[in-house]
């Protein structure tokens, strides 16, 4: 049963990932990555593009409205290892949007199509779909989209159970990905809410999906999708790490991201990612605000140790 890490801007950078990936998630998505700035190297689209070409189970997110450039950074990324390739008609962000792209697509469904068959035309990797059930309530044309879109080559398409308008607000309706699942041969992941292995079964028998992708659940807790994907087979799920284990853990992905980003920016990113470990595991609030403030890495693995380590093992 396939468990994802689904693509989240800012979050699923190469460090996360490689967390992910070494607790034995069968896929793991880049952040979006800008088709046409990542073609022009405008920004910082390539280095987030650092994208881990050519690891095992990776796979590289592509936006963009205009098919040429969707296609030319298929080709690019591909060329450069990329294992599969995944378009976003699925980002809610205003930004993202605004510029016509991410979920703006379904509202325009040709040119949805145009880009998936530049993007399935450019590459010989499997090229897969991430949307939402539509636009808003008056436009669920989730199903339509992935039918024309498998016809047009996309090998797996992932729904969040949510229209773009409702952006993460409320319940992830699974029962509607039902349609898409009725609609399509290819396989269906169902993506929003799934935190734990009883929310992805409850997904899945609401769905029929094929697999599910978790986002905001894997916040703070990198080994969730190995625990839901272990659940789902009807085994006992093992227990997340805690006391020194998580501290370890906790202190190599902080090292990591300091390593890819440079330590200032390093810094900055790194700061959610301790926020959310230390939220999961119930640390002190006062330790908590001091690991997540501090400037100098040594002091920050210092006080990550002092807030995990008393706090995991108590509970042992």
């Amino acid at each position: 049963m396939p468990v994802a890490l689904a693509p989240m801007a800012g979050i699923t950078d190469l460090p996360f990932r490689r967390v992910v990936a070494g607790f034995g998630a069968g896929l793991v998505v880049s952040e979006m990555v800008a088709s046409r700035e990542m073609v022009e190297a405008r920004g910082d689209a390539r280095a987030r593009a650092a994208l881990g070409l050519g690891e095992q189970r990776s796979a590289v997110q592509l936006a963009g409205r205009e098919a040429h450039w969707m296609g030319e950074a298929a080709r690019r990324v591909e060329a450069n290892g990329a294992r599969l390739i995944d378009i976003n008609f699925g980002c809610p962000a205003k930004k993202v949007t605004g510029g016509q792209s991410g979920a703006a697509l379904m509202r325009e469904p040709e040119r949805a199509l145009r880009l998936v068959e530049a993007v399935v035309g450019a590459v010989s990797v499997p090229v897969t779909l991430k949307m939402r059930l539509g636009w808003d309530h008056d436009s669920l044309n989730a199903p339509q989209i992935a039918r024309r879109a498998e016809a047009a080559g996309i090998r797996m398409v992932t729904i969040h159970g949510r229209t773009r308008c409702q952006l993460y607000a409320g319940r992830a309706d699974w029962a509607a990905i039902r349609r898409v699942r009725d609609a399509v041969s290819i396989p269906v992941l169902a993506n929003g809410d799934i935190v734990d292995t009883a929310t992805a079964r409850t997904a899945l028998d609401a769905s029929g999906a094929d697999g599910v992708m978790v986002g905001r659940g894997a916040q703070g807790a990198p080994w969730r999708l190995a625990q839901i994907a272990v659940g789902l087979r009807g085994a006992p799920v093992p227990e997340a790490p805690r006391g020194a284990a998580l501290a370890d853990l906790v202190g190599t992905h902080y090292e990591a991201m300091l390593g890819f980003y440079g330590r200032d920016t390093g810094l900055r990113c790194a700061r959610k990612h301790l926020g959310w470990y230390l939220d999961e595991a119930g640390a002190p609030a006062d330790l908590r605000r001091a690991a997540v403030t501090a400037r100098d890495p040594a002091e920050v693995l210092r006080l990550v140790r002092a807030a995990l380590e008393p706090v995991r093992e108590a509970a042992a």
